[in-house]
């Protein structure tokens, strides 16, 4: 694992050592802005349009907007103060039910790796948090910038995930729809049926079935195009109808995952069927 850090944990009067690697890495084509002209990159300048000139990195300053249009000045220097001590400690403040901590809160993950002959302690943190269903609630400064973080153990690991602040949070939002659906009437046929729906999808989570399929598509039709091929139009997606009858929805719904659960296990049996002719054949060569 590549460390972007490199400190430790503070679990009351232990310390463990750790490093920080990066769990996420978004995977996207990336395109770079061309001139039609030359087909080279173009350089994106800091343009004052008040006085139609370009401005070099000394003549910038941050700005901080007070009202509509006006700006107030703020110097490097006065912000250094408001800057995270570099710290190399991850420390714990809580422990918390894992239940309780809402995914909307979650920002970007990172792995934490023991260093040499930390392994016991760090096992042991892992375990500890694995038997109680609990994760570590603390802080972390990463770059100058402190973090509020949530420790859980994963597959008798750890990982660190930053958290937004409360502020960051648009619980106003949240609100705004749960209000307008606490009086709205749930027919217990229509649940009924839609639990069964729920439970006929219901499988255990596998990422790996689910790739990136725009971002393949979009490879392929890029190794196309480089290739001097000619591109079939693309078919516009046919626009879902709204649901007129709700009840009605739930029960095609319902014999459509019915329908196609049977067609994978008559597959499968076809397919274990097929092995097992095979196995007979080679056999009988043999």
């Amino acid at each position: 694992m590549r460390a972007i850090w490199n400190g430790f944990i503070s679990f009351g009067l232990v310390t463990i050592p750790v490093a920080v690697g990066i769990a996420q890495q978004r995977s996207d084509v990336s395109f770079r802005t061309l001139s039609r002209a030359t087909m080279r990159p173009v350089k994106q300048k800091r343009w004052d349009p008040e006085n139609d000139v370009e401005v070099g990195t000394d003549d910038t300053v941050r700005g901080y907007e007070i009202s509509k249009g006006t700006y107030m000045a703020v110097e490097d220097d006065e912000l250094e103060r408001f800057s995270a001590q570099q710290e190399k400690t991850i420390q714990i403040l809580q422990f918390v039910d894992l239940t309780e901590v809402d995914p909307v809160y979650f920002e970007r993950a990172y792995w934490l790796e023991p260093k040499e002959r930390a392994e016991r302690p760090y096992a042991l943190l892992a375990a500890a948090m694995r038997e109680s269903g609990r994760a570590a609630l603390g802080r972390f400064v990463l770059s100058t910038k402190e973090h509020l973080v949530l420790l859980r153990e994963v597959d008798g690991m750890l990982a660190l995930q930053t958290l937004y602040y409360p502020e960051d949070v648009r619980m106003r939002d949240r609100s705004e729809i749960t209000d307008r659906l606490r009086d709205v009437p749930v027919n217990e046929d229509e649940l009924r049926m839609a639990g069964q729906l729920v439970d006929g999808l219901a499988k255990p989570f596998d990422p790996s079935a689910y790739p990136n399929e725009t971002r393949q598509s979009l490879l392929e039709f890029l190794e196309a195009k480089a290739a001097g091929h000619e591109l079939a139009p693309q078919a516009e997606a046919p626009e879902p109808a709204p649901v007129i009858d709700l009840m009605a929805a739930l029960k095609a719904s319902l014999a459509a995952a019915e329908g196609g659960a049977a067609a994978a296990g008559a597959d499968d049996d076809g397919a274990d069927a097929a092995a097992a002719d095979a196995a007979e054949a080679e056999r009988k060569a043999s």
